[in-house]
């Protein structure tokens, strides 16, 4: 009699790890929670209750569960204590379940008048998104300073002095724990935008140069008369 080949189980502590984390995420209040973080700005129990729209009490037990699970990270300020992403990669994670979101058969849209300040700018997590994200990403590989597709990135050595021109500097050389540059897709456009190490730097350096400004809430950000000026004249972008 011959043996019926069994399939090899699956890695059973990869998936329950797995599953589990899709249900810490899956709570309507948590997942409020995450989203606003992804702005990248710390915030207290407080803002973050009002956000999921829960008693601070119950804030405070989903984010104990959300750092126990090293999704966030606290921060103490004096006698504050504020939290926000634990690492960039939670970041990446987010986007990425917000890009199937939008692009499964029961997707559902925000209100318009969201949708259009989202999809033309805002921050993902430290680096830029929206249109002017992937309008920077192409205008810099068009001028071959950066080569980035759906899985890789890789800073030229013309990107780097050009980044360099700026007064960032991020060699490639440089030990690091952050990746220098990957490609993170953007799920507005559908098309990857730049992130890593090089991505934060420049979001900084627009934050610095005022060329954007953060809003009071939420992850869009708006472009100043001297941005738009500063990304056409110096990186080519019109938006």
């Amino acid at each position: 009699m011959g043996f019926r080949h069994m399939p090899e189980p699956a890695m059973p502590t990869i998936a329950r790890e797995l599953a589990g984390l899709a249900a810490l995420i899956a709570d309507p209040g948590r997942a409020l929670i995450l989203s606003r973080l992804m702005d990248g700005r710390p915030q207290t129990a407080g803002e973050l209750a009002l956000v999921a729209g829960v008693t601070p009490q119950t804030a405070s037990w989903h984010l104990g569960r959300l750092v126990q699970h090293a999704l966030l990270k606290v921060e103490r300020r004096g006698p504050r204590r504020l939290y926000r992403l634990a690492t960039p990669l939670v970041a990446q994670i987010l986007e990425g379940m917000m890009t199937v979101a939008v692009t499964g058969p029961h997707a559902t849209r925000p209100p318009a008048r969201i949708d259009a300040a989202m999809r033309r700018a805002r921050t993902c997590y430290d680096h830029l998104a929206g249109e002017l994200g992937v309008a920077l990403a192409d205008a810099l590989r068009e001028r071959e300073y950066l080569v980035l597709d759906q899985e890789v990135g890789e800073l030229t050595e013309g990107g780097t002095a050009f980044l360099g021109s700026f007064g960032i500097d991020l060699d490639p050389s440089a030990r690091h724990r952050r990746v220098l540059c990957r490609p993170c897709l953007d799920w507005s456009e559908r098309r990857p935008h730049l992130a890593g190490r090089a991505g934060a730097a420049l979001a900084e350096l627009a934050f610095q140069r005022d060329w954007i400004r953060r809003r009071p809430q939420g992850r869009s950000v708006e472009i100043t008369d001297t941005g738009l000026d500063a990304f056409r004249t110096l990186f080519g972008v019109c938006i």
